[in-house]
């Protein structure tokens, strides 16, 4: 079971430019770039203090003062790094033809996803989503080993959640009319597509609040329809903060030969978290654990930048997250949002009993 983990680094990295200086940045983009080697130019954010720090703390070359001083850079890679409420300015700000990597999700629903979408074609930008679970260890080697048959027929996918989430660190969703679904099991819906493509028979979904909470929901249910085959669900409750020992977060593969199950670390305790985890087995056989050469956070933002700079280089075929297939992803999430809106189907009632003299 040697299933490839990792990506190759680029040989002639571009020097990459970050738009935005948030918690992301601090805790995966520039932690991953300084694991790869890549060089940062320098920082823009609207408060140039909070770039300033992340700039001296990591050495990231310099401050820019301006988005014109960001635009002016030549041969770099730009990394958008903001809240996706502002995606579209920061598109537009940058000179046509150049390479960029935005941050998920891809705006909040798909109107946003469509102009962003356009933007990129208008302007010839070299772009991509930054939807970095398909590049994490554990997952790469999912989808080698489901390239190289080792599932046989794929029969189940199962991404389960029951944990508890510190909402307090993400203020910025407080208001917003979407929070779940395309904050967080986006990244779990874009997994999927990437490696099963979209739902011929489309999605159930629903998307419920917690009692009390600011957020407009934090639990969700979902249903994709493969058809008969391979049956696809997301079980996600971001509240079950009684403890440890039944907290799960995991994502289940099955198949008519092979399993996977893979833990998602850091999800749990977060932002501290525990290590990624990866077993895998034939059918009738036990599953075994993996060793992993990294986890997802920050392994993964290293692997797509580097998918990024490769495909920029002409060391790559093809830009993995590009924004055709991150549209795609979207377009699921869209999709699971109408469904929440539609009414269920009514369960018959009990036949009235007509006894008889």
């Amino acid at each position: 079971m040697d299933f490839n983990q990792t990506w190759p680094k680029a040989s002639k990295p571009r020097p990459i430019v970050i738009i935005g200086a948030g918690g992301i940045v601090n805790d995966s983009h520039l932690p991953a770039y300084e694991m790869a080697g890549y060089p940062v130019a320098g920082i823009w954010n609207r408060s140039p203090d909070r770039a300033r720090r992340l700039v001296n703390k990591f050495g990231a070359g310099r401050v820019f003062e301006t988005l014109e001083e960001v635009a002016a850079q030549e041969d770099v890679i730009f990394d958008i790094a903001t809240s996706p409420q502002v995606h579209v300015d920061m598109l537009e700000a940058l000179p046509d033809n150049v390479p960029v990597l935005i941050q998920k999700p891809m705006g909040l629903d798909l109107d946003v996803a469509d102009a962003i979408l356009a933007i990129c074609r208008r302007k010839n930008l070299t772009a991509a989503v930054n939807f970095q679970l398909r590049f994490s260890p554990m997952m790469l080697a999912v989808r080698d080993a489901l390239a190289k048959g080792f599932f046989g027929t794929l029969t189940e996918i199962e991404v389960h959640l029951n944990l508890v989430t510190p909402w307090h660190l993400f203020p910025n969703l407080v208001g917003d009319p979407r929070v779940e679904i395309v904050a967080h099991s986006v990244h779990y819906i874009d997994l999927i597509q990437s490696l099963v493509g979209t739902p011929q028979n489309g999605v159930f979904a629903r998307s419920y609040p917690f009692p009390g909470s600011e957020l407009t929901d934090t639990r969700t249910s979902a249903i994709f329809d493969y058809g008969p085959e391979l049956r696809c669900t997301l079980s996600i409750n971001h509240y079950h903060d009684f403890g440890r020992s039944h907290q799960d977060s995991c994502i289940r593969f099955e198949g008519t030969d092979g399993a996977a199950l893979c833990k998602l670390g850091v999800l749990l305790d977060y932002p501290k978290g525990e290590p990624d985890e990866l077993w895998m087995g034939k059918r009738g056989e036990a599953l075994q654990q993996i060793p992993l050469s990294g986890f997802w956070f920050p392994e993964s933002f290293m692997h797509v930048m580097s998918n990024m700079q490769r495909y920029v280089a002409g060391e790559d075929d093809t830009l993995v997250t590009n924004v055709e297939s991150a549209w795609t992803t979207m377009g699921i999430v869209e999709a699971c949002y109408r469904s929440a809106t539609r009414s269920c189907e009514p369960v018959p009632a009990l036949p009235v009993r007509k006894d008889t003299a």
